[in-house]
């Protein structure tokens, strides 16, 4: 029953237009500074004094640091006209399942894996934002497992939280690939073959062959890096992790743009989906969050949350903190 009744939370969502206005879930962190050690001769307190923080600059005055500011080893910033910020090169359009995305849009498309079986050929939503700058195309993948629900809900929020005017480069986010195994809550495809046992597919091999191999050929080829988002298995349930193959060096570097997300080495297996990217030159990292015929709200934070710093330190988006006006320490 809690299966069935994510499954249609999440259905209301995706296919009947539901889309609440979600933003990324900032986490913060703060702690207490222990005193030092009393010395051996204590003086008579002091009369209480109350200490206030400096009032800390908003971010539009703040200014490039001077040679005299600059720490070792830092290069101060060159201040004047004759050193402008870059100015962003405008994007193209993006031409996907044989649609065209102009900048500073997104869409909703739908791909279907063209096998004409019963139940089979029913099209799955492609989410698409195209930015009006320049970039790199991300790609966000869930629900290779039919059950694994909590990469569903991520995809959307991230997806849908995203400005066309403020992005440089492509998101696109197919939040649920096995559509059968979604609808009849199982791991498998209907052969009960493992899905992502088969990348990059064949069109002529067996039914999970040629469903793995259409998406392959039709998005993520088009792709320059791919998050593929999973959950553990029946019964068991994944601390929000990332499973990249550390020995390939652009996969490394993609791994540190995640927020304070752990990495487990692992290079992979043959079949599986960000073996046969990283094969075929996509950048390419699983993540892991939480557990399988459930939606778990901690679990989809931090992956909302990972996704957002990822785009964030790949030059695709940009957030902004202002400081509040200082309050008293005490």
């Amino acid at each position: 029953m809690r299966f069935s009744n994510s499954i249609g939370a999440v259905c209301e969502r995706l296919f009947r237009g539901f889309y609440p206005n979600n933003s990324p879930f900032l986490l913060g962190c703060g702690g207490r500074f222990l005193p030092p050690n009393p010395p051996q001769n204590p003086e008579p307190p002091a009369a209480p004094r109350r200490h206030h923080r400096p009032a800390w600059p908003k971010f539009s005055e703040t200014r490039p640091p001077k040679a005299s500011e600059v720490r070792p080893g830092e290069e101060p910033v060159p201040e004047g006209p004759e050193n402008p910020p870059p100015v962003p090169k405008p994007a193209e359009s993006f031409t996907l399942l044989g649609n065209e995305i102009l900048p500073g849009t997104s869409t909703r498309l739908a791909w279907s894996p063209g096998i004409q079986i019963a139940g089979l050929s029913q099209p799955t939503p492609v989410l698409v934002v195209n930015g009006a700058n320049a970039g790199p195309t991300l790609c966000l993948t869930g629900a290779i497992h039919g059950d694994e629900l909590n990469g569903i809900e991520i995809i959307r929020r991230t997806m849908y939280d995203l400005d066309p005017e403020k992005l440089s480069g492509r998101v696109v986010g197919v939040p649920i690939v096995n559509l059968p195994g979604f609808q009849q809550g199982s791991r498998y495809l209907p052969d009960r073959r493992d899905l992502n046992r088969h990348f990059p597919g064949s069109p002529d091999g067996s039914l999970a062959d040629r469903i793995a191999y259409s998406l392959f050929e039709n998005i993520i080829r088009r792709c320059n890096l791919l998050v593929d988002i999973h959950t553990g298995s029946l019964k068991r349930t994944n601390l929000p992790q990332l499973r990249a193959d550390m020995n390939n060096p652009d996969v490394a570097t993609l791994t540190q743009g995640f927020d304070r997300m752990a990495v487990v080495h692992s290079s992979g297996s043959s079949g599986m989906l960000r073996t046969a990217a990283v094969e075929a030159g996509i950048t390419t990292v699983t993540m892991e969050a939480g557990e399988s015929h459930r939606i778990q709200e901690h679990q989809i934070e931090a992956g909302v949350n990972s996704l957002t710093r990822l785009m964030e330190r790949q030059g695709m988006i940009s957030r902004m903190f202002v400081w509040s006006d200082p309050e008293p320490v005490y």
